[in-house]
């Protein structure tokens, strides 16, 4: 039984995999296959979500499964009910369960305690794996490569950017360089292990907590939103110190052919200017549209496991 709760969850082959069927089905080809025909497909939001419940949703139906939706009052775990209890049961009539919750992953771990239903990570306190495969799915549509790729990402050590340090750090070559507001680093145990990685894979991981000497000629320049989805600063001044953090055009100065990316929902004037993400450097739709193409990837990868490389080939964006 597949399970995808964090990107700890895929081995090299998974990951690669995931990522190279996500870019496959981005360019329209999908070979007339189904893999999820007969399947049911449970979609559990327990927070609100724009493109990956639609991602998802939309996924599970072209590639022939059904859908079952359940919104944060729905399940009996509202009335006491026990996470063991709640996946013993569905798993008694889903074939996968995708979720998003407020708390870290022990409530998908529990769910995930049987073996009739796979677990996927929408989104919870910790980690959005399922986010960093987009993101790979759009490096990789984009440029045809992740290899070598430098990545400069400014905004807050989110759940966001803990899952793509646990992937992009896998890739050899590619750097990743964290400019992070003090206070509001990257956690602990997520930045031990990207750097653990790039040691062993032969990538480069960075963080610091200020916006000087930015790094020159990158490829991509990724920010999220300030307020991480279903969060809240316990500190008033909060705002001044993200203030420096902002995404602006004078990014491109040493960077002029690097692309924007965006995990979107995106605040105009707050963490990117509108000039950025509604300009020609941006690519954020079209990395929210691969979040469906990413989310197809995950289900089939569920149901079936890794395509085998020699079945799949590089695409790059036209």
């Amino acid at each position: 039984m597949r399970h995808l709760i964090s990107i700890d969850d895929l081995g090299d082959e998974d990951l690669r995999s995931i990522v190279a069927r996500g870019t496959r089905f981005s360019t329209g080809s999908r070979d007339g296959s189904r893999p999820l025909e007969g399947d049911v497909v449970g979609v559990y939001f327990s927070r609100t979500s724009t493109r990956t419940r639609t991602a998802f949703s939309a996924g599970a139906l072209r590639l022939g499964g059904q859908i079952v939706s359940y919104g944060p009052g729905d399940l009996q775990l509202n009335t006491g009910e026990t996470s063991e209890d709640t996946g013993r049961v569905l798993s008694r009539m889903l074939d996968v369960l995708v979720a998003r919750t407020a708390d870290d992953p022990a409530e998908m771990r529990a769910w995930a305690a049987q073996d009739r239903m796979s677990v996927v990570n929408a989104m919870c306190a910790d980690e959005h794996p399922t986010q960093a495969l987009t993101d790979l799915t759009t490096l990789q549509r984009w440029f045809g490569r992740i290899e070598g790729l430098r990545l400069l990402y400014i905004g807050e050590g989110n759940n966001t950017v803990s899952a793509l340090a646990l992937a992009m750090t896998r890739f050899p070559g590619a750097e990743l360089e964290l400019r992070t507001p003090p206070g509001y680093g990257l956690a602990d145990r997520f930045r031990v292990r990207a750097e653990q990685q790039a040691a062993r894979y032969g990538s480069r991981f960075t963080e610091r907590h200020d916006m000087d000497d930015l790094p020159a000629d990158q490829d991509a320049i990724y920010t999220t939103r300030w307020q991480t989805t279903g969060t809240a600063k316990a500190d008033p001044d909060w705002r001044r110190i993200f203030a420096p953090f902002q995404v602006t055009r004078r990014l491109w100065e040493d960077s002029p052919k690097a692309v924007f990316l965006h995990d979107l929902p995106a605040h105009r004037g707050d963490e990117v200017t509108a000039e950025v993400l509604d300009g020609p450097a941006s690519i954020a739709f079209h990395q929210a549209e691969n979040k469906m193409h990413s989310a197809m990837a995950v289900l089939e990868w569920c149901r079936r496991g890794p395509v085998a490389a020699g079945d799949e080939e590089d695409g790059r964006q036209p």
